[in-house]
Formats: C-alpha cells, sequence, structure tokens
C-alpha cells in the first residue's frame, strides 16, 4: 500500500456505509482492501496525492467498516458477482475473502422494512445504537457514516415521517458520528435536522457523488463562460443498469437525481440551458453505464457550434475511491475539531454544502483544506 508517513497507524477509524452490500460499497471496501495489501495501486484516491501527504489522515489500514442494509446476500458473493461483471479484477475477491467477510459480519439489517411499526425516533435510536456499538467492537476513535444506498424519491410535502436516509443521517448525529451523504437523497437536508445538524457540532457534507457526466459538465460548463461562448442547449442521455438503473426507472428518484445536475449548470452558467437529461434503465449494462451530452452554443457573428460527448463507465469503481477519500476527509475533520457542512469537499459533489464553481477552484479548495487539515491538532 502507499501510504505517508504522517498518517496514524495506531488509531482505526470505523466507515458505516449506508447500503453496505452495494456495488460501490462492496467495490470501496474490496478496494480498500487491496490497496492496504500491495494488490493495486490506489488509481482515482486523490487522497492519495502527495499534495494531501502532510494533512494527516486516517491510514488506509487503520479502516475498519460495517454498515446497514436490507439485502442480505454476503460482501464475498456481492464481490464474486462484481468480479463477473468486470468491476473487481479477477483473483481479487479470493485474495481479500477475510477482509470482506470481517466488513460482512458489521452489517447490520437496515429499514424501514414492510410492516415495521417503530416510528421515526425508534429507528434512529436502533440505527444509532447499531453504530455506537459497532465502533465500540472495533476499538475506533471515531466513525464516519457515509450513505450510498440507492437513490429515493423526494419527500412528499406534508409528509409526517423521515425519508430512510435522513433517519440514518440523524443516527449518524445521535452516535456522534461524521457524516457523508454521497447520494441525491435527502439525508440532512431538511428542515427536521437543520438544528440538530447545528447542535451537534459534527462535520458532514454533501450531497451526490460527482462521478461522470456531471464531473465533465463541471469542467466544461466554466469554459464556455470564460472564453465568452453563449450555451443555447445543454441536453444529456444516462443508459446505466444495475440497482442505480432500477432505482432511476421511478421518475420520482430520477428527479431528484436530475436536479444536482441541473444545479451544477445553472450555477456556471447563470441560468439552465434548454434541454433536459433523461435516464434509461438498461439492465443488461450492470454497473457499467454510459453518458452522451449534446451542447449547442454560439460563436463570434452568431455562428451556430454544437459539442458533443460520451462517457463511458464502470460506475462503483468511480464511485468508490471518492468514498475513501471522503471517509478519510471526514474522519480527520472530526479528529481536528472541525464542525458543521464542509464545503471544501464540494470537489466531490454534484449539489455541495455551499456554492458550486469550477472543478478546477474546486480542487484548490480541497487543497486548502489539507492544508488547514495538517495544521490543526
Amino acid at each position: 500500500m502507499t501510504t505517508t508517513s504522517s498518517e496514524s497507524t495506531t488509531t482505526r477509524t470505523g466507515v458505516w456505509l449506508v447500503g453496505a452490500r452495494g456495488s460501490v460499497a462492496t467495490t470501496a471496501i474490496a478496494g480498500c482492501a487491496a490497496v492496504t495489501a500491495g494488490l493495486r495501486p490506489p488509481t482515482g484516491m486523490v487522497t492519495e496525492t502527495p499534495p494531501f501527504a502532510a494533512a494527516r489522515l486516517p491510514a488506509l489500514s487503520s479502516l475498519v467498516f460495517g454498515g446497514h442494509d436490507t439485502a442480505s446476500c454476503p460482501l464475498p458473493k456481492r464481490a464474486e458477482a462484481l468480479t463477473a461483471a468486470g468491476v473487481l479484477p479477477h483473483g481479487l475477491a479470493g485474495a481479500i475473502t477475510a477482509e470482506l467477510a470481517a466488513a460482512d459480519a458489521e452489517i447490520r439489517p437496515g429499514g424501514p422494512g414492510p410492516g415495521d411499526t417503530r416510528d421515526d425516533d425508534e429507528l434512529i435510536a436502533a440505527f444509532a445504537a447499531d453504530i455506537t456499538r459497532f465502533t465500540h467492537r472495533a476499538g475506533a476513535a471515531r466513525t464516519v457514516v457515509v450513505n450510498v444506498s440507492s437513490t429515493e424519491p423526494l419527500p412528499r410535502p406534508g409528509d409526517p415521517r423521515l425519508p430512510a436516509s435522513s433517519l440514518y443521517a440523524a443516527a449518524a448525529l445521535r452516535a456522534g458520528c461524521g457524516y457523508v451523504n454521497f447520494t441525491p437523497s435527502t439525508g440532512l437536508r431538511t428542515p427536521a435536522l437543520a438544528c440538530v445538524a447545528e447542535a451537534s457540532g459534527l462535520p458532514h457534507a454533501g450531497r451526490d457523488g460527482k462521478t461522470g457526466q456531471t464531473l465533465l459538465r463541471s469542467v466544461l460548463a466554466p469554459m464556455f463562460v470564460r472564453r465568452a461562448l453563449t450555451v443555447r442547449a445543454w441536453s444529456g442521455t444516462n443508459l446505466l443498469g444495475g440497482g442505480d438503473g432500477a432505482a432511476l426507472a421511478d421518475p420520482a428518484a430520477a428527479a431528484a437525481k436530475n436536479a444536482g445536475k441541473e444545479r451544477v449548470l445553472a450555477d456556471a452558467l447563470g441560468a439552465v440551458p434548454e434541454g433536459e437529461v433523461h435516464i434509461d434503465d438498461v439492465p443488461a449494462l450492470g454497473d457499467w453505464k454510459t453518458a452522451w451530452d449534446h451542447i449547442a452554443f454560439d460563436g463570434f457573428l452568431g455562428s451556430r457550434m454544437t459539442l458533443q460527448t460520451t462517457w463511458q463507465g464502470c460506475d462503483s469503481a468511480l464511485a468508490a475511491p471518492l468514498v475513501l477519500d471522503l471517509a478519510r476527509l471526514v474522519g480527520r475533520a472530526h479528529e481536528a475539531g472541525i464542525g458543521g457542512p464542509l464545503p471544501e469537499l464540494g470537489f466531490y459533489f454534484k449539489d455541495p454544502d455551499g456554492r458550486i464553481v469550477a472543478l478546477a477552484e474546486q480542487y484548490e479548495e480541497l487543497l486548502a483544506f489539507a492544508v488547514r487539515l495538517g495544521a490543526d491538532a
């Protein structure tokens, strides 16, 4: 494993994954084990690059995993399925079976499931107790809760119950943990939890990881602005399968996902241009996705021009290193006594806690945050 000399190897940091048996979580756990064992390089992990050497981040070898999930398929079996799908390299699952089994033993039933009669506070208390017991069993100094579960629809106005993502977010705060929402789901972004989050003093970041199409948009949109080129329309299509494809086949869930994509363009361009993003569920694609963008813009003297892009990638492999980055950064922020929303981590999100700026500027903010983490006790 590639580590920095400033990383602590004596303190454990818990990583509690909501959706712990999903593709992203399985890939993150497997990837951490593979990099720690020196079986694979930390490709895609920004926190393993030289600018973060002095940030005093938790070592990858110090991370211990657990989580909540409503699925029952054990992590070693999920890893085998991801290997067959081409997400994980052949032979890796067998080499890290012990690490996968250890993490799987720390996964607890999620919810609320069908017929669950517990109210919101009872669910929050139960989830928080699971996280607290895990932290104690693991001997961890602190735990970071990361939501990597399937996208849920936006809550209906007047709904008396919190959405599941908000129950887990509230549980994280009650358990005294930093929190990351890597999904477009509500999480902490609800008035019901605003005061609780502020009073907790705990670090939190989100929402909706920026892994593919929106990552590209956050680079291209500022380019048009800086070159004084007028964008007339920006349309996109996503083809994806797996759990995300099935979840986003629900129009309400797709609307939650697209809100972040639109915010990137609105903030960068000053307005949302014509065009929409369409999401199509193609089960045969599994964890692989294709994203097309068609951009219509005006050049000098009103000349009409277009730019078309195609992004093809494995969503789990794109997301997993970012999840590990965020767990380390939020864990270190918690250790350093930095609380509240972390807009400095906007580099990782479509809909961050703060103003959306160009990716290059977000990267500079992230580097400045790394310097701060290295300086704070």
